[in-house]
C-alpha cells in the first residue's frame, strides 16, 4: 500500500493538457493541401504531359549540366577559395591587407548579382585588349632610342575571353567569395584563441597553425552557411540569362516556353528542376554537417598533445 492509501488520500489523475488549436490547425492545413492537390490534377493550365515531353529534351538537359550544374560548381569553387585567402588576409595584422579585403567584401556584397553580371559582360567596353609584359615599354624605349620597342610577352581579346559564361561566372564567384570571407572569418573567430597561442608557443608557424589547428575546428561553423550559400548559388545561376548565357537551364526552359506560347508549364518545370536540385544538395550538406560536427572539438586538444609528446 502506498503512503496516500495509508493516510486516506486519493491517489492523483493525470489528465494530459488538450491542445484543440492543434487539430484546428491540421484541418485547416489537410483541407489546404487537399485544394493544391485537387488544382495540380484538374488544372488543364499545367498540361502535364507538355511539361514532361519538353522538360527532357537535349537542349535543356545540356542546359542543365552545361549551364547551371558546372556554373555553379565553378562559381561556388572561386567564391571558396578566394573567400578563405580574403578573410586570412581581413585577419591579418597587417592594415594594408586587412583594408583591401575589408574593400573587396564592402564592394562585392553591396552590388547586386544581376548587375555584376551585367557589368562583367560589358567590360570589354573598358578594354578590348588585355597585354602581359613589361608596361609602359613604349615610353621606355623612346627614352633609350629605340622607337620600336615591344616588351609585351602575350595578351588576349577581351571579347573572346570574356565570354558570357566566364563574365556571369566571374561575377558570381567574386560575389560569393565576398560573403564566403565573412563566413570563414567568422568561423576562424570561434575557435578558442588559447589554441593558437599555445601552438604558437610551441614554435608552430601562423599558417601550420591555420591548417592543422584552426580550419578543422572552424568547419563546424563554416560547414552550414557554406551549404545555404551553394544552394544559393544555384538558384542565382538562373540570372546567367542576363549576360545571355544560352546554354543554360532557366533560359532553354524559357525558350520553349516563348516558342510554344504556353511559358507558365515551363516556369513549372523549372521550379521542379531546382527543387530537385535542392533536395540533393540538402542531403550533401546534412550528412557533411554531421562529419564535420563529430569530434571535431577535440581536434585542436589532440594535435597539440601530439606535438607536446613529440617534444618531450
Amino acid at each position: 500500500m502506498t503512503e496516500s492509501h495509508k493516510d486516506g488520500a486519493r491517489p492523483l489523475k493525470a489528465v494530459p493538457v488538450r491542445h484543440p488549436g492543434r487539430w484546428v490547425a491540421i484541418a485547416v492545413l489537410a483541407v489546404l493541401g487537399a485544394m493544391f492537390v485537387h488544382v495540380l490534377v484538374t488544372n488543364s493550365a499545367l498540361h502535364w504531359s507538355f511539361m514532361v515531353d519538353n522538360m527532357f529534351r537535349p537542349p535543356v538537359i545540356d542546359g542543365l549540366l552545361r549551364g547551371t550544374i558546372s556554373a555553379t560548381v565553378l562559381a561556388m569553387l572561386l567564391g571558396v577559395v578566394l573567400g578563405v585567402i580574403v578573410a586570412v588576409m581581413r585577419l591579418s595584422p597587417n592594415p594594408v591587407l586587412s583594408g583591401v579585403a575589408w574593400m573587396f567584401t564592402w564592394v562585392f556584397r553591396a552590388v547586386p548579382r544581376v548587375v555584376l553580371i551585367v557589368l562583367f559582360s560589358n567590360l570589354g567596353v573598358l578594354w578590348h585588349r588585355l597585354e602581359f609584359g613589361l608596361p609602359f615599354d613604349r615610353q621606355l624605349g623612346a627614352l633609350f632610342g629605340i622607337h620600336d620597342l615591344n616588351a609585351r610577352v602575350f595578351g588576349i581579346d577581351t571579347r573572346t575571353f570574356l565570354s558570357a559564361f566566364v563574365a556571369g561566372v566571374l561575377a558570381l564567384g567574386l560575389s560569393e567569395a565576398a560573403y564566403m570571407a565573412e563566413i570563414v572569418r567568422a568561423g576562424i573567430q570561434a575557435v578558442d584563441p588559447g589554441q593558437s597561442e599555445a601552438a604558437a608557443a610551441l614554435g608552430m608557424t601562423r599558417g601550420r597553425v591555420l591548417r592543422r589547428i584552426v580550419l578543422p575546428q572552424a568547419m563546424r561553423v563554416i560547414v552550414p552557411p557554406t551549404g545555404n550559400e551553394t544552394i544559393a548559388m544555384l538558384k542565382d545561376t538562373s540570372l546567367l540569362a542576363f549576360a545571355p548565357v544560352t546554354f543554360e537551364l532557366f533560359y532553354q526552359l524559357q525558350a520553349v516556353g516563348n516558342r510554344t506560347f504556353d511559358p507558365f508549364p515551363m516556369l513549372v518545370a523549372a521550379s521542379l528542376y531546382y527543387l530537385a536540385l535542392s533536395s540533393v544538395l540538402m542531403v550533401g550538406q546534412y550528412f557533411l554537417e554531421r562529419h564535420f560536427g563529430a569530434g571535431t572539438r577535440v581536434v585542436g586538444q589532440h594535435f597539440l598533445s601530439r606535438l607536446r609528446r613529440g617534444q618531450r
